[in-house]
């Protein structure tokens, strides 16, 4: 195995981490806070949890950013603006994942704040806790949906490039379309079909184990 196969290959592995990472994240340690009766009085009783949720995103993100600048130099040749683009969003992605981590643990510092305070200010904090966890929301949303975009244009790389097979690109670009309508439901006042975002955790999945087994197949002089 030469040297850029094992590069083929660590790049399959940083997705399946990110992919690991991700779900762990969303759907097991950020799980307790937003639980009933709610982050108010759930995010004093998890804070240590909660704190090493935002560190596992946070080193999410930095995982997708290994994936973009490991990637950068194999494709850039080739496809230079769906490279650059596919990393400028990678870097958006990951501010915003930043920012969303911090507005996470400002939930936990505002309940930690309302378990604290005399029966006669708690109304107060509950009176502005809708204005607290929206932020939080918001930026959650918009998180998932400037990532999507970061995968929409990885998938067209991959496709346009050859570099996987092109069913599997299709089928990445589709996932990923599926999960953009499915994060994009709450701008429009609607609840999130989960169902949709399924896919894109196959896609990834499926991508991550092809790269570990077969590499990428690049064109000859990159």
């Amino acid at each position: 195995m030469d040297s850029r196969q094992g590069r083929y290959r660590w790049i399959g592995g940083l997705i399946l981490a990110q992919l690991i990472c991700g779900i762990l994240v969303n759907f097991f340690l950020t799980a307790p806070l937003f639980g009933t009766p709610g982050f108010l009085v759930n995010g004093a009783q998890h804070f240590q949890q909660i704190g090493f949720a935002v560190l596992v995103g946070l080193v999410t993100g930095m995982l997708t950013l290994a994936v973009a600048i490991t990637l950068y130099p194999l494709a850039k040749p080739q496809w230079p603006t769906l490279t650059r683009w596919f990393v400028v969003l990678s870097v958006i992605s990951f501010t915003v994942s930043v920012m969303e981590n911090i507005s996470l643990m400002s939930l936990v510092s505002y309940s930690e704040a309302y378990t604290t305070a005399s029966p006669e200010q708690q109304p107060l904090y509950e009176l502005f806790k809708t204005v607290v966890a929206s932020t939080r929301n918001w930026t959650h949303y918009i998180g998932l949906m400037l990532s999507g975009t970061m995968l929409f244009f990885l998938y067209l790389l991959l496709f346009r490039s050859r570099m996987i097979p092109r069913l599997l690109a299709v089928f990445g670009m589709l996932a990923v379309s599926a999960q953009l309508v499915a994060v994009a439901m709450p701008l429009f006042g609607l609840a999130i079909v989960f169902a949709l975002i399924a896919p894109l955790a196959l896609s990834q999945l499926m991508l991550a184990l092809w790269i570990l087994m077969k590499g990428l197949t690049l064109k000859s002089g990159q």
